[in-house]
Order: structure tokens, then C-alpha cells, then sequence
């Protein structure tokens, strides 16, 4: 297999309704950030891999096509990714696949949802023959699941406080995250409403626009750019009615782990992975999570939380981008995972040697595992955090129908000592 790396990813500012942009502009404000951390121009772009939730999210059908222009596709090979709510992740894998199988040297991928133009409910919600209506959004049907992994392991109530709590202390270090909540903490989650027992309105994910792009290439056409390479990844299915599924601790997810820990030739992840980005859309899956991906015994992923192992300032941070507690844009949610552990540019080393920032870029080994359906597994050498010169040239790209002139920074890669953002 070919090593591919991550050379540059881009995110957009995450909101509740990003009316300044279309869809259009949404997704090429990702990929011009991606593009720009990765010094390439349209050319060295091979194909170009799209990913996204339901059409009905935004109600436009088939938006590879719509937006062709706009992510550089036209002349290109353009690959939709579709898988519900694990899309992201999923585009990821699918896109580094084609660099690491020899398909294509270089591979654009984005992902993104613009939930502000429809409704998430309403398109979760469809009525299907012979069928009741159900009308529970996203929390209705994963609240029956947390309250089993209460019953099996009788973890206290304020473990969901905690982590939602945390999560959203974790994004206010972080300025493109949707939810900014500032004096937030466990008795300000506690106190909000009740609504699909036991998750409260603040231990559960908000509904927002964003985007997502990275740009993946193959090892020997890295040359001296920054890169976080890819290690392992995996993905794992399971039917959503299979006889005997366990919907707590889930087959896949433990067989979707145990594969990337053995392609990276990592034997204990508690002790060799310094951080982790996971899905978590509610809070009580941190714990959850933790149990199903290895990272400690079955019923002890709630202990790990309570004693502040996940802490920004813990031995095994999780989620401190924020994770999706804080931004939810949920085609892109899975790859934003994988763009806050692959690094962006924002990270600075502490004393220790851990990163203390919020996406964990210098750390030697960081997972980003999505909801226990596929992983990726990055490796980043600690101090391999460049800073760049800048100098002016001009590029050519197609954007919303039409090829417009920009200028850009083209990166000179110097190292430097990481920056000092925090």
C-alpha cells in the first residue's frame, strides 16, 4: 500500500445559519484554506472525493453536480460519498484510499451541511409504507441506548454535565466553533431542559452550517510540506437490525479499532495515543466510546471522564476542538475529526511536550475515530510544526461557474517553533 499523508486542511466558520455564503461559497471556503495550507494549485489535484449527508438536508439532489464548479471538478473524476450521519468519517477514508491504492496521486476531499436551507428533522423523518411515523429526532433514538449503559454500570448523573461541559470550555479556545458559551460548566448544563431523558438541551449537539476540505497526496509528492500521515484506517458496518447487535458497545466499533491499532502496530491506545477526536453528538458517548474503542475496560469510560483523564490538561484529552458538543454540521462532522487531529497550523508545545492546543497537531500519535463506523489513525512527529514565509503569486481556479483570478499567499515551509496561539 502507497503512504499517503494530509498536506492541508481547511474548515469554515461553523454557525447556526451561514447566510453570508451559498452553498457554493460554503464549501470553496474550505477548500481555498486546504488549498492554501497545501501550496498547490488545481492542477496537482487528481480527483476530487464530495461527502455529505441526506440530499433532503438542504433539498438540492445530487450535489456533486450542483456543485462541480465550485470544488473544482469540472475535468476531474468526482466521487459522491454518501452514509447518513457517518459521512464524514467515511469521505476520509474513501479519499485517502484512492491516494494509498495508486488510483490517483493527489485527492481533494470535502464535506459539508447547510442545514439552515431545510430541516434536519423533517428530513430524518420520512413516512415509509405500512410503517408508523416517527418523529423523535436524533436523540429520541439514542437516548434508549444511554440509559441501558446507566442500567449496566450505574455511572452518576453528572458525567453528561461533565462532558458537556468540558467540551464546550474546549471550544471557546477555538474560533470557528459554533457554540460559544462563555461561564459555562456543570451546573449550567444541569439546569436546562430536559429532552429525551437523561439529555438535557446543553448535553446535546447543535445544527449547524459548516464545511470541511483536506487534501491528501502520496508520499512522494509531499516534499518538504508539512504532513501528517496516515497510519491506519478502517471501516466497519453493521446491519441496524442485526440479531444480537449491541447497540452500547457495538461489534464494529471494536473490530473497527482493533484493525487501525494493528496497522499502526499500537498495542495499548491508553498509554501510546496522546489524544483523540471521537463522535460524540451526545454526551454520554464520550464514556461509551472510550469502553468500545479500547481505551479502558467496559464500565470504566465514566470513571476516565469523572477523574479529568479527558480533560484539555489530562493524559488522553478528548474532543479539544470541541468536538461535536460544539459544532455540527453533519456531513462534515466526521472529517472535522480528522482535520483537527491531522493539524492545522494552530499548535504550540507546552513543556511536557503535549500539545495544549485546541486540535492537537504536534502530538506523535492522534486518533480520530467516527462513532465507531470508520477510524483514521495520524502520526505527527512532536515539533514538526513549520512556520511559513509569505510571498505574493496568483492562481486560477473555478469557483460558483465561473474561473476567477485571486491573489494568495504561496508558503515558503521554514521551520520555527510552533505558534503561540494560546
Amino acid at each position: 500500500m502507497i503512504q499517503a499523508g494530509v498536506i492541508g486542511v481547511g474548515q469554515t466558520n461553523y454557525d447556526s445559519k451561514r447566510r453570508d455564503v451559498s452553498m457554493a461559497g460554503l464549501v470553496r471556503e474550505a477548500i481555498d484554506k486546504a488549498m492554501l495550507a497545501a501550496d498547490i494549485e488545481w492542477d496537482a489535484v487528481d480527483a476530487v472525493v464530495l461527502g455529505k449527508a441526506p440530499d433532503m438536508f438542504e433539498g438540492v439532489i445530487m450535489p456533486e453536480l450542483y456543485l462541480a464548479d465550485a470544488i473544482g471538478a469540472v475535468g476531474k473524476p468526482v466521487l459522491r460519498v454518501h452514509t447518513a450521519g457517518s459521512v464524514g468519517g467515511s469521505t476520509a477514508v474513501i479519499a485517502a484510499s484512492h491516494v494509498c491504492s495508486g488510483q490517483f496521486k493527489t485527492v481533494l476531499t470535502v464535506t459539508f451541511e447547510k442545514q439552515s436551507e431545510s430541516n434536519a428533522t423533517w428530513a430524518l423523518s420520512p413516512r415509509y409504507p405500512y410503517s408508523p411515523h416517527i418523529n423523535a429526532g436524533a436523540g429520541g433514538y439514542f437516548a434508549p441506548f444511554i440509559r441501558e449503559y446507566i442500567r449496566r454500570y450505574e455511572p452518576p448523573e453528572h458525567i453528561g454535565w461533565k462532558v458537556a461541559a468540558k467540551d464546550r470550555q474546549n471550544a471557546l479556545k477555538n474560533p470557528l466553533a459554533h457554540l460559544q458559551i462563555p461561564g459555562i460548566d456543570e451546573k449550567m448544563v444541569s439546569e436546562t431542559p430536559m429532552l429525551w431523558e437523561p439529555l438535557r438541551y446543553l448535553e446535546s449537539c447543535p445544527s449547524s452550517d459548516g464545511a470541511c476540505a483536506m487534501v491528501i497526496t502520496s508520499e512522494d509528492r509531499v516534499g518538504s510540506r508539512n504532513v501528517a500521515w496516515i497510519r491506519g484506517m478502517a471501516v466497519r458496518s453493521e446491519g441496524t437490525l442485526s440479531a444480537g447487535r449491541d447497540e452500547v458497545n457495538p461489534q464494529g466499533g471494536i473490530d473497527c479499532a482493533k484493525d487501525i491499532y494493528q496497522q499502526a502496530g499500537i498495542h495499548n491506545p491508553r498509554t501510546e495515543i496522546d489524544c483523540a477526536e471521537i463522535y460524540v453528538p451526545f454526551s454520554w458517548y464520550e464514556p461509551m466510546w472510550l469502553e468500545n474503542l479500547g481505551f479502558c475496560d467496559l464500565g470504566q469510560g465514566w470513571k476516565l471522564t469523572d477523574e479529568g483523564v479527558t480533560a484539555l490538561d489530562g493524559s488522553l484529552p478528548v474532543n479539544m476542538s470541541g468536538g461535536v458538543l460544539s459544532s455540527n454540521p453533519i456531513g462534515a462532522s466526521g472529517m472535522i475529526r480528522r482535520s483537527s487531529t491531522s493539524g492545522n497550523g494552530l499548535g504550540r508545545r507546552s513543556s511536557g511536550g503535549r500539545c495544549k492546543n485546541i486540535y492537537g497537531p504536534c502530538l506523535r500519535w492522534c486518533s480520530a475515530i467516527f462513532c465507531n463506523v470508520d477510524c483514521f489513525l495520524f502520526q505527527r512527529l512532536i515539533g514538526d510544526i513549520n512556520e511559513h514565509r509569505s510571498c505574493n503569486c496568483r492562481r486560477e481556479g473555478p469557483h460558483n461557474g465561473h474561473y476567477l483570478k485571486q491573489t494568495r499567499k504561496k508558503k515558503c515551509f521554514e521551520p520555527r517553533n510552533a505558534c503561540n496561539y494560546l
